[in-house]
């Protein structure tokens, strides 16, 4: 098996993977009773991570997304409750979103959704194994260079 082949095979097998933990994590909302797409389960891991609630365009920015796109995501999440609009103390113009209560219990309930899919998907596992796999994929993750051989 050639270089290209071999890049070609993990290729496939990180797309498998990445689908698998993706279906296991929706059996995972699904059986929590959880209706929330990915788009906005990630804008609100995002405004979570804010000290003070963010505006429109610094949540467009760190999602790199335009900001309609944005608009379009606090609008379904606030009809669910989850955020609020506020008005910025700093600019009679400019919106800041807040996270509720509600949201903060999605956030919850989201991030035991992904440990649980995680659990499903690693169980095959041993600890030394789970070890070296997250040592991979925090390599891959954070872009860190491969030691020179």
């Amino acid at each position: 098996m050639t270089a290209s082949d071999a890049d070609g095979l993990l290729a496939e097998r990180l797309l498998r993977l990445s689908r698998r933990l993706h279906r296991s994590l929706q059996r995972q909302l699904h059986s929590a009773d959880i209706a929330i797409t990915p788009a906005q389960s990630r804008l609100l891991r995002v405004l979570a991570q804010y000290e003070a609630p963010p505006r429109m365009a610094d949540l467009a920015a760190r999602l790199e997304v335009v900001p309609r796109a944005v608009t379009s995501l606090v609008d379904a999440l606030e009809a669910d409750g989850r955020v609020r609009r506020a008005p910025d103390p700093d600019s009679r113009r400019a919106i800041r979103i807040e996270l509720t209560d509600a949201g903060r219990a999605a956030l919850h309930a989201l991030r035991t959704a992904r440990r649980a899919a995680a659990e499903d998907i690693l169980a095959p596992l041993a600890p030394e194994q789970r070890e070296m796999f997250g040592e991979l994929l925090s390599a891959l993750v954070d872009e860190v260079p491969p030691p020179h051989c």
